[in-house]
């Protein structure tokens, strides 16, 4: 007995929709959304606001502090983290789908 897979394909717009991630795009989204969260976290900090957030990520972030150098540093550490964490959850979920 042969079962006979269909895959429901939705359209929006004119554009075939599947259920699969674009895993590339989800890993640059995230890295960017996290680095200007850093950024905007390392201005904050500056200013005074937001410092117990600040003192979070000096904890859980091994680069990230109030310098200049400090912030760029946590944006890179928190954009690479964010990049390979979402690339892997994509592909693991592209997977299982």
């Amino acid at each position: 007995m042969f079962i006979l897979k269909l895959r429901a394909i939705k359209t929006f717009g004119g554009v075939v929709m599947t259920n699969k991630f674009n895993v590339s795009a989800l890993g640059i989204s995230a890295s960017l959304v996290a680095a200007l969260s850093m950024l905007i976290l390392g201005i904050f900090g500056h200013m005074g606001i937001y410092l117990g957030a600040v003192e979070m990520m000096r904890q859980w972030h091994m680069f990230f502090s109030l310098t200049p150098l400090g912030i760029l540093a946590g944006m890179l550490e928190a954009a690479i983290i964010s990049f390979v964490s979402f690339v892997l959850f994509g592909w693991i979920y592209n997977k299982i789908s």
